[in-house]
């Protein structure tokens, strides 16, 4: 019986919608993997005495990484307008990471 609720509110949900939230749990995944890279490259760093990128860098990327994981399994709980919010909201946090973390 869920499973019957649950196929007639994903036919309700337009492919646009669908593709959002697939392209924002990609970014989501994204951020995830840069966190990792980044605290990987300051472990390394530090066990050789080099500089490396920085607690600041490393905590604003794990950071940024669990908010765009907690606003994806919004994103994917949640039904219309709070969903596209939840989705665009991820959108936003890895292009503000990108853009200060990598571009700047």
């Amino acid at each position: 019986m869920i499973a019957d609720v649950e196929r007639a509110v994903r036919r309700r949900q337009s492919n646009g919608g669908r593709a959002l939230r697939g392209l924002s749990g990609v970014l989501a995944g994204g951020l995830v993997a840069l966190a990792v890279a980044v605290c990987v490259a300051q472990g390394l760093a530090s066990t050789s005495g080099r500089p490396g990128p920085g607690m600041a860098v490393v905590i604003g990327h794990v950071v940024a990484a669990l908010a765009a994981v907690v606003l994806q399994l919004a994103a994917d709980r949640a039904l219309g307008r709070s969903a596209a919010v939840a989705s665009y909201s991820v959108l936003v946090l890895a292009a503000g990471v990108l853009w200060f973390g990598w571009w700047t």
